[in-house]
């Protein structure tokens, strides 16, 4: 019909720029947020493609154009959560004096910049009791999005209730709530569609305390809850993955070992069913796992989401014993240096089924040696999935914060089913 045809497009043009952003292609990925903007802008995505388009522009140095999109950002949708950060964006702008980022990097001090997050980076136990407040709320979204996960209900009213949650606690979302059955596109804010039996809806959001704290959690749900048999064996690799990262934080350890440890426990599983071969290291080496896992195992959290890096990504989670790696996928981890005592951080595995990007690496003849392509095609429409949870490092070890979201299969079902 009329209105699934619009559905399609508005879909395939977010899979399509998330895509191309993933890549690190920008200005692919621009064009694509563009259209999509200037074709649905009544859609509420409107508004978060319209941002994605500025600050990707800002990301590639193109300044004036950047300051161009936040500018109409503000005057179209001015009641928008993204109003909000295209001010700050605009902000940031002007500070660079019309757009001069060398004159404005002059007046940047290094040592004033490390000593912030240096300090911001090792939570007090004041600021872990504010997370955990935060958790809380979180805890009562999620219950309430796993309850709702029934078919026939629109993927909108349950963002709608669960947000509703966070503000009635006296906070607020901590960022834009992604509830979608189209896990492959890992950061999908559109909510249009009607939930089907049997399809998994992945869930990240986090509740904000009033004191600005964040939480930040992601679950994936079976609508109707029931697991397929097919389902159920990606849920358990993926949780394996998360709960394996969770045991293995400890001071002194590099996130990034971390992370690659993850990777691996995906890139075996998958090689059990078929879908990858070849030896699992050097697959993983050379990174053909990114293919189902394309972003980094976590990040900082704090005072923000994505704590501080307002302040430089690349200062917030690496320092001068580990580079960023270049590699598709290991290029997107967040957080790689060596942990602390007081770090809390995002511990968030993924496999996802991402039909652009399996044609794209299909064509290109990429890690034939590690990936079965002619055993992906029933994996088609399968979507994704993601477990995250929020984690201290502790001087012992770690500690997960927050009251315990179902997270084993069996008990996301029967929350689902209640």
């Amino acid at each position: 019909t009329g209105q699934k045809a619009i559905d399609a497009q508005h879909r395939a043009l977010f899979d399509c720029a998330n895509t191309f952003m993933l890549k690190r292609d920008y200005a692919t990925a621009v064009g694509y947020y563009s259209r999509l903007a200037a074709r649905f802008p009544a859609s509420k995505n409107a508004s978060l493609a319209h941002w994605k388009a500025g600050w990707l522009s800002y990301r590639q140095g193109l300044y004036a154009e950047a300051a161009r999109l936040f500018d109409e950002q503000i005057r179209l949708y001015p009641a928008s959560t993204e109003a909000v950060s295209a001010l700050y964006w605009r902000g940031r702008l002007y500070e660079t004096q019309e757009h001069k980022p060398a004159q404005a990097a002059a007046k940047i001090s290094p040592a004033l910049v490390e000593s912030v997050i240096g300090q911001r980076s090792v939570k007090s136990d004041e600021e872990v009791a504010e997370m955990e407040t935060a958790l809380t709320t979180t805890y009562k979204m999620y219950e309430t999005a796993m309850r709702m996960a029934q078919p026939g209900v629109y993927e909108r009213d349950i963002v709608g209730r669960i947000d509703g949650l966070a503000i009635a606690d006296g906070g607020s979302t901590a960022f834009p709530t992604i509830l979608t059955m189209d896990g492959q596109i890992l950061h999908n804010h559109s909510h249009l569609q009607k939930l089907v039996k049997g399809r998994l809806l992945v869930v990240d959001s986090g509740a904000e305390s009033s004191l600005h704290y964040a939480g930040d959690i992601t679950r994936t749900i079976p609508v109707g809850g029931k697991f397929s048999a097919r389902q159920r064996v990606l849920y358990d690799l993926v949780l394996t993955a998360n709960v394996n990262a969770i045991k293995a934080i400890k001071p002194g350890l590099m996130y990034k070992d971390i992370h690659l440890q993850a990777a691996k426990t995906i890139a075996a599983g998958l090689k059990s069913l078929g879908l990858m071969k070849g030896d699992t290291d050097e697959a993983v080496k050379q990174g053909a796992h990114a293919l189902f896992f394309p972003h980094g195992l976590g990040h900082m959290i704090g005072l923000d989401v994505h704590d501080m890096e307002n302040l430089g990504e690349k200062n917030v989670g690496y320092d001068k014993s580990v580079d960023r790696s270049d590699q598709f996928g290991l290029a997107t981890l967040r957080m790689a240096k060596a942990l602390q005592p007081g770090y809390v951080l995002t511990v968030e595995p993924g496999c996802y089924f991402i039909p652009a990007l399996i044609d794209k690496w299909k064509a290109e003849k990429k890690h034939l040696d590690f990936i079965a392509y002619d055993k992906l095609e029933k994996y088609r429409n399968f979507g994704g999935i993601r477990i995250e949870d929020n984690v201290l490092v502790t001087p012992a070890g770690r500690r997960v914060l927050g009251k315990p979201i179902p997270k084993k299969a069996d008990e996301v079902e029967a929350a689902v089913q209640f």
